[in-house]
């Protein structure tokens, strides 16, 4: 019984500790929000101040510095602030910038056919990005769109 309770726990540890271990990479790194509902502070405590509350999942952050659990975090619009790492995700995202609408082909090239097109604010999960081109699925619709429109596509 005892070997089967250290295996229980051992297995808890891995799935709870896999989130926070994901965001303790060397910064600047980019990480999207996770809650539904996530608060931005001017300090990393709970004690300090809400600056903004974001209701959207996925929305890209950069993340530029670490402070135990707590992440400074730079948002699309430039805002800057705390929140709680164990609110954000290791998964990329991307947020449609620009004006106009961004186009969503079926591969990484002005000619490739239009699958769809995307508004400014359009969030969405990031894959891979060549040739200044990343592919980019919004609730399941999939296309390439130029890397210059979408925050959180670059490199840091």
């Amino acid at each position: 019984m005892a070997p089967r309770i250290l295996s229980l726990f051992a297995l808890l540890a891995l799935i709870m500790g896999a989130p926070l271990a994901a965001q303790q990479r060397e910064v600047p790194y980019w990480a999207t929000i996770r809650a539904p509902e996530l608060y931005m502070r001017v300090g990393p405590s709970p004690d300090y101040k809400i600056a903004w509350v974001y209701k959207r999942p996925g929305l890209p952050l950069k993340v530029v510095r670490v402070s135990q659990g707590w992440r400074l975090v730079v948002d699309p619009e430039g805002e800057q602030g705390w929140v709680s790492a164990s609110l954000l995700s290791p998964d990329r995202g991307a947020v449609v910038i620009g004006e106009g609408l961004a186009a969503l082909r079926a591969g990484p090239d002005d000619s490739a056919k239009l699958r769809w097109n995307a508004e400014p604010g359009v969030i969405g999960k990031l894959g891979k990005c060549e040739y200044g081109w990343c592919k980019f699925d919004v609730g399941g619709r999939v296309g390439w769109v130029r890397a210059e429109r979408l925050w959180g596509s670059s490199d840091l």
